[in-house]
């Protein structure tokens, strides 16, 4: 793996992981039971994705 590509990687894995904290945040807050489903799925894909990316390293 090329530095390139591991900075890459280095943002990729910063993204999911911010986000996956936001969406866990938000669905902490949300009252609507099906939209907080949805949010949460959210968080569970972008953690999946985290350790896809982590599992290049």
């Amino acid at each position: 793996m090329t530095a390139k590509e591991l900075l890459y990687v280095e943002d990729a894995l910063g993204h999911e992981k911010y986000f996956q904290q936001k969406c866990t945040e938000t669905a902490a807050q949300l009252t609507d039971s099906d939209l907080k489903t949805c949010v949460e799925q959210m968080a569970s894909r972008h953690q999946q994705l985290f350790q896809s990316f982590y599992g290049l390293l």
